[in-house]
């Protein structure tokens, strides 16, 4: 967990969720929780295309590597921490609960897969936001070949090797 004395950047995790639909849950650490979104069809690498990103109720930090299988009901199936690493603001003006109260969140991902620059843009409604590598302004993102259905940790959801 990152604080007021911790000098280290806060975190990022990416879950791949095989639900009732497969999702990944992108998540940043603020103020004490993982403010989080779900994002149906994960990241892109591609700056000219948006992904849909709806906010989700927050996370407790205990909740950043877990990896398992969710029983019946609500948000069954199985999780595996799909990327994970250190964020910062490419805002200087605004922190990181200032920027996603504004509906307009600019951050760095250093990750075991992503890497560069990232938008979560709200849109019009509330809740659901645009997700985007942010290549235009130069900090565009980098991911290894076939970033795919490794895990970035342990495990792994069968069927994706």
């Amino acid at each position: 967990m990152t604080g007021p004395s911790d000098p280290r950047p806060p975190r990022f995790v990416i879950q791949k969720h095989a639900a009732s639909t497969l999702h990944y849950d992108f998540r940043l650490e603020v103020d004490g929780v993982l403010k989080s979104w779900a994002v149906p069809k994960g990241p892109s690498l591609d700056p000219r295309e948006k992904r849909l990103a709806v906010q989700v109720e927050d996370h407790g930090l205990d909740y950043f590597d877990f990896e398992g299988v969710h029983g019946e009901g609500y948000g069954a199936g199985a999780v595996i921490v799909w990327d994970w690493g250190r964020y910062r603001s490419l805002d200087p003006d605004r922190s990181p609960a200032e920027m996603i109260a504004a509906g307009h969140v600019k951050i760095w991902l250093e990750g075991e897969k992503l890497t560069g620059g990232w938008t979560l843009q709200r849109t019009r409604g509330g809740r659901q936001a645009s997700v985007a590598d942010d290549q235009t302004s130069g900090r565009g993102g980098r991911c290894p070949p076939a970033p795919g259905d490794h895990a970035a940790r342990i495990g792994q959801i069968g069927g994706d090797d």
